[in-house]
């Protein structure tokens, strides 16, 4: 029986992550950031496990990672700072956590000879320079967030060329689904149409609506992590995506056909606007090297993936009030 170590277990994709991994029989230490309220986020929402162990602590606190990564397997990487708006209220919280957060497992995995996959983000790219995007793409990081995480995946390949360290690093695209928090898109979207009235036409504020997105079901995001720890060489940075771009004016267009809803009155948030330089426009996945190393498509269309997200929002958007989430 594997042992893995997941930081940023409590989140989204993590705690979708940590769910698999005990299903597929992995001891699991979910990494989760130590507060006074004793929460662990999404994983008190997942049934009791004995295979399932809740570490409390700080991914800027060396000492406790390094405690952390003692006796494991395999790391998944995945605690980060992830809000863009509040990276340019709070770049340097994005320097610590996602820069000296990824040097802190990156020293102890290194240390201990134990796989680790980093979790990086379309972000790092910018805007497309050509579609569909590959690994070679230039980086080019247009936030303080975005900056923060190509810092990191840099720093991941160093250790590797560097050191040999056992670093694989993991590209996903926008991942949506059940449990994501409502700053995303999708769920914002969603949940301004829920809480409309059936017979008004919801008014749905958002950002810039022209820029288009490649959105990776979570289900299908696990299933690149769980991918990804099956590769027995090191040193790739593999992105994952559909190959789709859809813009936000249509994504709001096909999540109100799902739901039923009438035609929308959309508004403009200006809080949710970025800096004109900052705003990445377009991001399309080409995951030919996902399929070539490791057999890895996505299973889930875009409207699939919104429908079993839309229904578990239906039934579960009182969660994000009980667990002091902003919505």
């Amino acid at each position: 029986m594997k042992h893995a170590l997941v930081t940023g277990a409590s989140g989204f994709i993590g705690s979708n992550l940590v769910e698999r991994l005990l299903a597929e029989g992995y001891n699991v230490r979910a990494f989760v950031h130590y507060n006074s309220m004793q929460s662990n986020g999404w994983l008190d929402y997942i049934p009791k496990h004995n295979n399932l162990e809740i570490f409390a602590g700080d991914i800027v606190d060396e000492k406790c990672v390094d405690l952390a990564c003692e006796g494991v397997d395999i790391v998944f990487h995945l605690s980060s700072l992830i809000g863009i708006p509040y990276s340019y209220v709070a770049p340097k919280s994005y320097i610590n956590t996602n820069i000296i957060g990824a040097y802190n497992v990156l020293e102890a995995v290194t240390k201990r000879d134990i796989p680790m996959i980093h979790t990086s983000t379309s972000e790092v790219y910018g805007s497309a320079l050509f579609v569909p995007m590959t690994e070679n793409h230039p980086l080019h990081p247009q936030s303080p967030y975005s900056a923060s995480k190509a810092s990191a995946d840099l720093l991941a390949m160093s250790y590797h060329y560097s050191f040999g360290s056992k670093v694989n690093i993991i590209r996903p695209y926008n991942t949506f689904g059940p449990k994501q928090s409502c700053r995303g898109a999708i769920p914002t979207i969603i949940k301004q149409y829920l809480e409309s009235g059936e017979h008004l036409h919801p008014i749905i504020r958002v950002g810039s609506t022209w820029p288009t997105r490649d959105f990776l079901y979570v289900k299908d995001t696990v299933e690149a992590f769980m991918a990804m720890s099956k590769l027995d060489s090191c040193g790739h940075t593999i992105h994952f995506g559909t190959n789709i771009e859809t813009s936000i004016l249509d994504l709001i267009k096909i999540i109100g056909k799902i739901i039923g809803a009438k035609e929308p009155i959309i508004k403009t948030e200006m809080d949710r606007l970025r800096p004109e330089k900052s705003e990445v426009k377009t991001l399309k996945c080409g995951y030919f090297e996902a399929k070539r190393l490791l057999g890895w498509e996505p299973k889930y269309t875009l409207e699939d993936g919104l429908r079993e997200t839309i229904e578990w929002y239906r039934k579960n958007l009182h969660l994000f009030k009980t667990m002091g989430y902003v919505i």
